[in-house]
C-alpha cells in the first residue's frame, strides 16, 4: 500500500488494533515473512467474485519532451483486451499511447460489443482525446447461414449513431446465443443507413476477403452491396500495412475497387496493441482463443508485429502512394468523435396513482408508512420523544430526496418489495439503506434508524455523486421471479442484469499461457498449483528459495507472459444481482447479450461502468437464510396454526445464554468458528451486542487482531478512556472503539462541527484513493473545527491519526 495514513489507512490489521490500543508495532507477518494482514486480504485470487472496485482513471504525468509536429490522423480500427482473447491492450493504454503520438482521435472498435467504451472515454476524457464510437460485427449473408461470415466495422457518427449501434449489437446478438450474434446486411442497413461509417475492415471483411480468394471483380460485388446498404457518402475501403509481402498489391487492388466504385479508401492499421510490445502477448492470447497452442494456431496468427498504433506522421509515410487517406481518416475522426457522457439515461418515470407526481406520491407513501411506524404527527413542541425525532428525520431525508431528484429511485425499490409482499417472498433492503428511516417507513428495511441512532448521510447526502445504493436481500430459492418481474415491468429492452468481467487471476494466467506455448495439460495444472489462490505474480516471482533460486518451477517464459495478461478480461458473467432499468431503451445506451443462464440477459458493462456512465443499478441479491427462515415460520404454522411474526419475536434471555455457550451452530452471522470462539468472550447479552459482534468478526482484524481493546474495555481489564470528552457521543456505545464507519462521521460532527454531508465526504476521502487535494482541504477543515472547540497539539494530531488509521476498515453499522 503506497498511500499515507490520511489517505488509505494503516497497511494491516495488527497496526490498526495498535493505534487503536495506542501501542506502536511493526506489521504483522508469517513465518515465511510474507504479510498476513490487509495486504495479503486484498491480494486478489483466481474467483470471479472477488469484489474490487475500479478505481476512477488518473492521467499520467505528461512528458517535459520538446513538442514536435503533428502530421493529423485519426486511428478508425482498433481492438482492445475487451474483444476477449482478440486484443492485447487495456483500452487506457491505447488511449495513452494515442495521446503519446498526437493522434487526431481515437476509435474503439471491439469485436460485437461496446464492451470496454466506457473505460476508454473516462481515460480519453482525462487527456483530452477525441473519442470515437465503434463496433467489429459478425454479419450473416443470410440469417439461418452460421458459416457464411465476415467482420464490418462500424464507426458511430455522434450521440444518435451510438445508440442506433448499441441497438443493433443488442439485437443481434439476442437473435442469437451467447457469442454468436446474428445479423445480416439488411438488418443493418435499417438502422444504420445515414447515422454511421462503415469501413470494410482487414482480412476477415467481405472486400478484402472477396479480393484475396476470387479476385477483385468479387470484391467489387461485394462493395456494391455496402454502398447500396448504406450509401456512397457512407462507405470507406480500408487500407492497411503490416509489413508483409502482399501489402502493397493488396492495397492497390483495393484502391483501384474503391475508385470503380467512387468510395473513398481511408488508411487504418486494424491495432490489435497499443505498442510493438504486445505482439507477442497478442498472440498468445489469439492461441488461447482457438484452444491451441501457438505451433497450432500458426497459420491464422499474423506473420509481422506491426499491428500497433502508429503516428501520422508514419503513416503518411507508409501510405504516400495513396493520396488524402490519412487526412481522411483524421478528418471522419474529428467528424464522429463525442463524449460518451452524452448519452447518460435517466429512470423510467414511475406510474404515480392519483395525478401525483413522483415526489408527492413518495411524501403520500412515506406519510402512511410513518403513522405505522411511528405514530402519528406530534404537534408542534409537544415532545422531544423517539416519536417526535422519527418525523423530524423523515422529513430531512424526503427534503434531500427531494434536491436529489431520486424519488424515482425509492418508488421502483418500493414496487419491487410491494411485489415480494404480495407473493409472500421473504425481502428486505440491507446495507447504508438501513440509515434511512424513509426507507424504515417504506417497508423496504427493517431496522429503526431513528432508534438506533444511524446517520442518514451515509446512506444519502447532497454531495453524493450518483444515486443511492440499495441492495434486497431476497430468500434465495425465489429470487427468480423478482428478477422476472422487473424484466415483464419494465421490458427486455428496458432493463438487463450487469455483467461481472471475469478477469485473468494469477492461477488462470498461468495455466492459459502454459498452454498457449504447448505444455501439457498435467503440467499446466501443477504450475497453477503452485500459486497461493489469493496470490499476485509479482510475488510469486519475487520468492526464491535458499540457494537463491526461484521457489517454484515455472518457466519464465510462461510467468512473463502470465504478468502481462494478469488482470486482463477474459469473459463475461452475470452479477450477482445487478439489474439497470432506462428511462429510454437500455439497448440504446449499452448492448445487451443472452448470459449462460436460461432467459437471463446481461448488459456489456460491469458494475463500475454502469455507474461511470450514469446506469441506475438495483441489486436483487439472493440470502439463502431468508428461505430457511420462511419454512421455519410455514412449518409452525402448519403444525402448530401459529402464524409468526419475525419482526415481534421476544428476546429471551435463554437464547443469550446460549449465544455466551457459542451454541450457534446453523445461526446466520455467528455460526463460525472465529464467531463461536468470540461469543464467550464478549458474552453478548443484548441484540445491539450482536451488532458489535458482527463487525468485529472480519477477516482482517482476525488475522491482525484488532478486537482485543474492545474485549478487553468489555470485560473490565481495561478502563474506557476517551482522547477528548468530546469523543463520548460517537464511541460510548462501543466503550471508546471506534469500529463503524458512522462513528467517524459523528466524530466529525462532534469534534470539528462538521455537518453530517462533510462528515460523509471526510469518510470517503480517507477511506478510498481521492485526490490529495480533496483530503488536505478536508484535513485542515477538521483541524480548524477542533481548534474552536480547544482540541489543539498533540490530543488533535491523535484524533486525527486515529481516524485516518480506522477510515480504511471501519464497518458500516447499517450492515451490521
Amino acid at each position: 500500500m503506497a498511500y499515507s495514513w490520511g489517505m488509505q489507512g494503516p497497511e494491516s490489521w495488527s497496526e490498526l488494533e495498535a493505534r487503536l490500543s495506542g501501542r506502536q508495532i511493526g506489521p504483522t507477518r508469517g513465518r515465511d515473512g510474507r504479510p498476513t494482514g490487509e495486504e495479503a486480504w486484498n491480494a486478489g485470487g483466481d474467483g470471479p467474485a472477488f469484489g474490487r472496485r475500479r478505481q476512477p482513471y488518473e492521467a499520467p504525468t505528461p512528458s517535459d519532451g520538446t513538442p514536435r509536429p503533428v502530421v493529423p490522423y485519426a486511428e478508425l480500427h482498433c481492438r482492445s483486451n475487451f474483444s476477449f482473447l482478440d486484443g492485447a491492450s487495456h483500452p487506457e493504454q491505447l488511449v495513452e499511447e494515442a495521446h503519446r503520438l498526437g493522434l487526431s482521435a481515437l476509435a474503439l472498435t471491439d469485436r460485437n460489443g461496446l464492451y470496454g467504451v466506457v473505460r476508454f472515454a473516462e481515460a480519453a476524457r482525462a487527456i483530452e482525446l477525441p473519442t470515437v464510437f465503434g463496433c467489429e460485427i459478425t454479419v450473416r449473408r443470410r440469417r439461418d447461414d452460421a458459416d457464411d461470415t465476415h467482420d464490418l466495422v462500424i464507426l458511430a457518427d455522434g450521440p444518435d449513431g451510438y445508440a442506433r449501434l448499441a441497438r443493433a449489437v443488442s439485437l443481434a446478438q439476442l437473435a442469437g446465443r451467447k457469442t454468436e450474434p446474428v445479423c445480416t446486411l439488411a438488418d443493418l442497413a435499417d438502422l444504420g443507413r445515414g447515422h454511421w461509417w462503415i469501413l470494410t475492415g482487414t482480412r476477415d471483411g467481405a472486400v478484402p476477403g472477396a479480393l484475396v480468394t476470387e479476385g477483385p471483380a468479387a470484391a467489387r460485388r461485394e462493395l456494391q452491396q455496402l454502398v447500396d446498404a448504406f450509401g456512397r457518402d457512407r462507405v470507406l475501403v480500408e487500407l492497411w500495412d503490416h509489413g508483409e509481402p502482399l501489402d502493397t498489391a493488396r492495397n492497390d487492388a483495393l484502391a483501384e475497387v474503391a475508385a470503380r466504385a467512387d468510395v473513398g479508401c481511408v488508411a487504418a492499421n486494424g491495432v490489435q496493441y497499443a505498442t510493438p510490445a504486445g505482439r507477442r502477448l497478442a498472440a498468445a492470447m489469439a492461441a488461447v482463443g482457438r484452444r491451441a497452442s501457438l505451433d497450432q494456431a500458426d497459420p491464422w496468427l499474423s506473420a509481422s508485429g506491426l499491428a500497433h498504433l502508429r503516428s501520422g506522421h508514419e503513416q503518411m509515410r507508409r501510405f504516400e502512394r495513396y493520396p488524402g487517406v490519412v487526412d481522411l481518416a483524421a478528418e471522419i475522426g474529428r467528424a464522429a468523435a463525442f463524449d460518451l457522457s452524452l448519452v447518460a439515461p435517466r429512470l423510467p418515470p414511475y406510474p404515480c396513482p392519483d395525478g401525483l407526481d413522483e415526489m408527492s406520491f413518495l411524501r403520500r407513501l412515506a406519510e402512511e408508512g410513518g403513522i405505522r411506524r411511528y405514530g402519528t404527527r406530534p404537534q408542534a413542541g409537544e415532545d422531544l420523544s423517539v416519536r417526535a425525532r422519527a418525523w423530524r428525520t423523515i422529513d430531512h431525508e424526503l427534503s434531500v430526496i427531494e434536491t436529489l431528484g431520486f424519488a424515482g429511485y425509492f418508488l421502483v425499490v418500493w414496487d419491487i418489495v410491494q411485489f415480494c409482499q404480495r407473493a409472500d417472498i421473504y425481502c428486505q433492503g440491507r446495507g447504508s439503506a438501513a440509515n434511512s428511516a424513509v426507507c424504515y417507513a417504506l417497508g423496504i428495511t427493517k431496522a429503526d434508524a431513528v432508534s438506533l441512532g444511524l446517520l442518514f448521510e451515509r446512506f444519502l447526502s447532497p454531495e453524493r455523486d450518483g444515486p443511492p445504493d440499495i441492495d434486497l436481500d431476497i430468500e434465495s430459492g425465489r429470487r427468480e421471479e423478482v428478477i422476472q418481474y422487473v424484466y415483464e415491468r419494465y421490458g427486455r429492452h428496458h432493463t438487463a442484469q450487469v455483467a461481472n468481467v471475469i478477469t485473468y487471476r494469477a492461477r488462470s494466467a498461468v495455466r492459459d499461457m502454459a498452454r498457449a506455448l504447448g505444455h501439457a495439460p498435467g503440467q499446466q495444472d501443477a504450475w497453477s498449483k503452485q500459486i497461493d489462490a489469493w496470490g499476485r505474480l509479482n510475488k510469486v516471482t519475487a520468492q526464491t528459495g535458499p540457494d537463491g533460486r526461484p521457489d517454484h518451477g515455472i518457466p519464465d517464459d510462461v510467468l512473463q507472459l502470465a504478468l502481462e495478461i494478469e488482470d486482463m478480461p477474459r469473459h463475461l458473467g452475470i452479477h450477482s444481482g445487478g439489474m439497470v432499468i432506462c428511462d429510454r431503451p437500455v439497448i440504446e445506451v449499452c448492448p445487451v447479450e443472452w448470459a449462460t443462464m436460461r432467459d437471463r440477459s446481461v448488459l456489456q458493462w460491469d458494475k463500475d461502468d454502469c455507474a461511470a456512465a450514469g446506469l441506475v443499478k438495483f441489486d436483487l441479491l439472493g440470502l439463502g437464510m431468508l428461505s430457511a427462515l420462511h419454512g421455519a415460520v410455514d412449518l409452525v404454522e402448519h403444525h402448530k396454526g401459529v402464524r409468526i411474526d419475525l419482526a415481534t419475536l421476544p428476546q429471551d434471555d435463554d437464547v443469550y445464554a446460549m449465544l455466551c455457550r457459542a451454541d450457534t451452530v446453523g445461526v446466520f452471522q455467528i455460526e463460525s468458528r472465529a464467531q463461536m470462539a468470540t461469543l464467550p468472550r464478549l458474552k453478548p447479552r443484548r441484540f445491539y451486542d450482536l451488532v458489535v459482534e458482527v463487525a468485529l468478526i472480519r477477516p482482517g482484524p482476525i488475522q491482525g487482531g484488532s478486537v482485543h481493546p474492545y474485549i478487553r474495555r468489555r470485560n473490565g481489564q481495561e478502563p474506557i478512556t476517551y482522547l477528548h470528552p468530546l469523543l463520548e457521543n460517537s464511541l460510548g456505545k462501543t466503550l471508546g472503539i471506534p469500529l463503524f464507519q458512522e462513528q467517524l462521521m459523528q466524530m466529525a460532527i462532534d469534534v470539528a462541527g462538521f455537518t453530517p454531508s462533510e462528515a460523509d465526504q471526510l469518510r470517503q476521502a480517507m477511506g478510498s484513493k481521492r485526490s490529495q487535494a480533496r483530503m488536505e482541504r478536508l484535513r485542515r477543515r477538521l483541524y480548524e473545527g477542533m481548534a474552536e472547540r480547544g482540541i489543539t497539539g498533540a490530543v488533535a494530531d491523535e484524533i486525527f491519526d486515529k481516524m485516518a488509521a480506522f477510515a480504511n476498515y471501519g464497518f458500516p453499522e447499517s450492515h451490521s
